[in-house]
C-alpha cells in the first residue's frame, strides 16, 4: 500500500456549493439512511450508519463536507427517478448535449454499510465533470484521515467510519483531506464511482458494482406494487416508494430524512425528524392498508406492537430506529440552513401524546381486517386499549405537541381508536367495555369541547378551529353523518384554509400565511373530508393542487409557503407522502 501524493496548498475555491431551495434535492434511500442531492450533483446531506448517526455529508446545514459531481459547462439542472424506486437520475443539458448521473444507495440495505453509487453518462456528448470526496464526520469535525490508494482504490478513515472510493484512481489530494477528479468522457461514455462507509472494517473483496446496480434495480420491482387502482398511479408508486426508502428494517419509518430545516426563517422552529413517531408510522399504515398493500402495514405493526409490549401506558410518541429513546436536543456548532441552526435530537420524550395509543389501535385494527395481527399484535392491541383507560382524563401535548391541555383531538382520536379495536376484539365482554368507554369519552368532549356554533373547538378552553379536528370524522370516532362532523369541515374552510391552502390552526392575528407555511398534511385531510362528505369534484380540486406543492423530484416537506412557492421544514415528510397514498386510494372509490 502507498500513501498517494498531497498537495497541500490551500484548497482552491469554495469547499462546497452553497445550499439550494428545498424543491431542488432528490433523496435516495436505502431504509436504513438517505442522501440529499442538490442540483449540481452535490451530496449534501447523508448519516452513517443509520439515519440518526452523526453527518459524513452536511453542507445542507452548513458544513464543508459534501460529494460533488459536476459538468465543467453552463448547463440547465433537471432529473427523474426511475418509476417506483428511489434511483434518481440528476440530468443536465450543457451547450453541447446531455450528461447523466444515475445515483443509489444500495438496495436493500446492509445494517451498517453504506454503498452510494454513482454512474455518470455522457448521453450525446463529449464532456468534463469535476468530481470532489471531502467527507467530515461527526456533524463536520471530524475530517478524513489515513488516506491511502492501492491498486487505483481509495481507503481512509473518517471519525469513526471506514471509507473506501473505487472510481477514482486519478484523483489528487487536497489539503490532506479532499479528493479531486476530473473525469473526461466521450459521447456515450459511463463511468462509475462507488463509495463505501461502515463502522467496522470494509470486506477484502471489492463491490461488483454492475450486480449491485441489478440487485437494486430489482429489489425496488419487487418493493413496490402497481398501486393502480387509485388516483395518479405512477405518483402513488413514488410516494410508497419514498415511505420504503425511510423505513428500516425493524419496521420503523423515520419522520424525515434531516434536521434542523427551518419551517420559518428565524423563527426557532427547526427539529431534528430522524426518529420514527408512533403516529406518523400508524397513518403511513393505514394509508398503504387503504391501497390493499400488506408489507408496509406489516413492517408499522411490528414496530409500534414491539413498542406497546415494551413500554405500556407510558409508550413515547418517538424512538430511534432501533426502538431506543430519541436522545435531547444538542446544538451542532454548524452554521444551519439559512434562517435556522444545526441541531439534533428532539424534546420528544417529555410530552404525553394520548392520540399515539388511539392512531396505534387504528393500525393494529386496519392489519386484523386483513386478518395479518399475530398474537403479539393482539396483546399490544390490549396494551394500548388499557392505556386510554387509565390516561384519557390527563391532559396532553397533542398532535401539534404544544402545551398539555384535554386537546379534542386527542380524545376523539381514543375515540376512533377503541372503536376501532372493537372489531378485532374476540371477547364480546371487553368488546362491550371499549365501546362502553369510546361513548364515555365521547359524551365528555362534547360536553366540554363542542362550539355553540355545532363545531368541535380545540379545547375546552380554546374556541379555535384546527385541522386536526377534521380526522374524527374520518378514523370513525363519529358516524360519517355527523352533524359535528359537517359544522367542523364548513367552518375550517371558511376560516383556516385560503387560495386552496389549507393552514393548521390561527396562531395570531396575523394573516395565515404570513404566521407558518400551508400544512401539507392538511391539504389531503381537506380532500379526504370532502370526499366523505360526498362532494368529490371538490375533493379531487383539493387532491390535485396538494400533491403539486412539490418540486421535480417529487418530495414534500411538512410546509409549503404559498407567498414564494417554496418548502419548508424537514424533507422528505413522510406523514404527507403517506396521505397522499390514502387520498389517492380513497378519493378512486
Amino acid at each position: 500500500m502507498t500513501t498517494a501524493p498531497v498537495d497541500r496548498r490551500r484548497t482552491p475555491g469554495p469547499v462546497s456549493p452553497a445550499p439550494h431551495v428545498l424543491r431542488e434535492y432528490a433523496l435516495v434511500a436505502d431504509g436504513e439512511r438517505g442522501a440529499l442531492i442538490g442540483p449540481r450533483g452535490e451530496v449534501a446531506w447523508l448519516c452513517v450508519p443509520r439515519w440518526d448517526s452523526p453527518s459524513v455529508f452536511s453542507s445542507l446545514i452548513g458544513g464543508r463536507g459534501c460529494y460533488t459531481i459536476t459538468p465543467d459547462a453552463r448547463f440547465v439542472w433537471g432529473g427523474y427517478y426511475e418509476e417506483g424506486s428511489l434511483i434518481w437520475h440528476s440530468r443536465w443539458v450543457t451547450e453541447g448535449g446531455i450528461l447523466e448521473c444515475r445515483e443509489a444507495l444500495a438496495y436493500p440495505a446492509e445494517p451498517e454499510r453504506a454503498v452510494l453509487l454513482r454512474q455518470v453518462h455522457a448521453v450525446d456528448t463529449d464532456a468534463a465533470l469535476d468530481v470532489s470526496l471531502m467527507p467530515r464526520a461527526d456533524y463536520d469535525r471530524v475530517p478524513m484521515t489515513e488516506l491511502h490508494r492501492r491498486r487505483g482504490v481509495w481507503t481512509a478513515r473518517v471519525g469513526d467510519l471506514y471509507l473506501r472510493w473505487t472510481g477514482g484512481a486519478q484523483a489528487r489530494v487536497r489539503a490532506g483531506e479532499r479528493l479531486d477528479l476530473r473525469l473526461e468522457l466521450s459521447a456515450g461514455q459511463e463511468h462509475e464511482l462507488c463509495l463505501e462507509l461502515s463502522p467496522r472494517p470494509l470486506p477484502d473483496q471489492l463491490p461488483d458494482v454492475t450486480a449491485l446496480w441489478h440487485r437494486s434495480t430489482i429489489a425496488w420491482q419487487d418493493a413496490v406494487p402497481a398501486m393502480d387502482s387509485g388516483l395518479a398511479p405512477r405518483d402513488t408508486r413514488h410516494h410508497y416508494a419514498v415511505l420504503r426508502g425511510l423505513t428500516s428494517r425493524s419496521g420503523g419509518m423515520v419522520a424525515a430524512a434531516t434536521t434542523g430545516l427551518p419551517e420559518r426563517s428565524d423563527a426557532g422552529r427547526n427539529y431534528d425528524y430522524r426518529y420514527v413517531w408512533i403516529r406518523d408510522l400508524s397513518f403511513a399504515g393505514v394509508a398503504v392498508a387503504a391501497q390493499g398493500e400488506s408489507e408496509f402495514l406489516d413492517d408499522a405493526v411490528r414496530f409500534v406492537t414491539a413498542r406497546l409490549l415494551q413500554d405500556g401506558d407510558r409508550l413515547a410518541p418517538a424512538y430511534t430506529t432501533s426502538g431506543e429513546r430519541v436522545p435531547p436536543p444538542r446544538q451542532l456548532g454548524v452554521p444551519g440552513y439559512p434562517g435556522a441552526h444545526g441541531v439534533a435530537g428532539n424534546r420528544i420524550n417529555e410530552q404525553f401524546q394520548l392520540d399515539c395509543f388511539g392512531e396505534a389501535l387504528e393500525l393494529l385494527a386496519a392489519a386484523a381486517a386483513q386478518d395479518r395481527l399475530d398474537n403479539d399484535g393482539r396483546r399490544a392491541v390490549e396494551v394500548a386499549a388499557d392505556a386510554i383507560v387509565g390516561r384519557w382524563t390527563e391532559p396532553d401535548s397533542g398532535i401539534w405537541e404544544l402545551d398539555p391541555q384535554p386537546w379534542t383531538h386527542s380524545r376523539l382520536a381514543a375515540v376512533a381508536g377503541l372503536r376501532a379495536a372493537s372489531t378485532a376484539a374476540s371477547d364480546s365482554a371487553v368488546r362491550a367495555d371499549w365501546l362502553a368507554l369510546a361513548d364515555k369519552i365521547l359524551a365528555d368532549t362534547a360536553a366540554h369541547a363542542l362550539h355553540h356554533s355545532g363545531r368541535w373547538q380545540r379545547s375546552p378552553t380554546d374556541e379555535g378551529l384546527d385541522a386536526a379536528l377534521l380526522l374524527p370524522g374520518l378514523r370513525g370516532a363519529v358516524e360519517a353523518g355527523d352533524p359535528r362532523t359537517a359544522e367542523t369541515l364548513r367552518a375550517y374552510l371558511r376560516e383556516l384554509t385560503v387560495d386552496g391552502y389549507a393552514y393548521r390552526f390561527r396562531q395570531d392575528d396575523r394573516p395565515l400565511a404570513q404566521a407558518e407555511g400551508s400544512f401539507l398534511l392538511c391539504g389531503f385531510l381537506v380532500a379526504l373530508s370532502l370526499q366523505r362528505l360526498d362532494d368529490r369534484v371538490e375533493a379531487r380540486a383539493w387532491y390535485e393542487r396538494t400533491r403539486a406543492a412539490c418540486g421535480p423530484p417529487q418530495l414534500f416537506s411538512e410546509e409549503f409557503d404559498t407567498d414564494q412557492h417554496q418548502l419548508r421544514g424537514n424533507l422528505p415528510q413522510a406523514f404527507v407522502h403517506a396521505l397522499a397514498i390514502e387520498a389517492s386510494a380513497r378519493l378512486s372509490c
